[in-house]
């Protein structure tokens, strides 16, 4: 999310940085979008937080992993903090040299009581990277 170009690789769900932050606010279904040259090997990966606040308001919370509209993974997150998630890509999902998307589904989201904002989860990284 702190690539100067990441907006250009957002299909929806992920709001605008704050200035000088490396990371962005995402809504209930944040999706990008990634050119791939190869698709063999590949893994799912993100990087994000859930709000101590806001986790407060939601309790545990499910996230629903997702690659070009295939299920990729499910976690259900019982604590606050810092997260990661990774899992392997079958390549019958993907084509070389076309758009691949990943996205998150979050079961349970923050509404501010002040503007009544969606707010689910604080996205670092999201994409693949290459297994071994």
């Amino acid at each position: 999310m702190a690539s100067p170009d990441a907006s250009d690789h957002i299909v929806g769900g992920i709001y605008p940085p704050a200035p000088g932050i490396g990371w962005r606010w995402t809504e209930a279904n944040p999706e990008v979008w990634v050119m791939l040259e190869r698709v063999d090997r590949l893994r799912f990966t993100a990087d994000f937080a859930i709000w101590d606040d806001g986790f407060k308001q939601t309790g545990p919370v499910t996230l629903t992993f997702s690659v070009n509209g295939h299920v990729v993974g499910s976690e259900r997150y019982t604590t606050p903090g810092v997260k990661h998630f990774e899992a392997a890509v079958p390549e019958e999902w993907l084509s070389p040299l076309k758009r691949a998307t990943a996205g998150i589904a979050v079961d349970k989201v923050y509404v501010s009581p002040t503007d009544h904002k969606r707010f689910g989860i604080i996205l670092v990284r999201i994409g693949f990277k290459r297994a071994g």
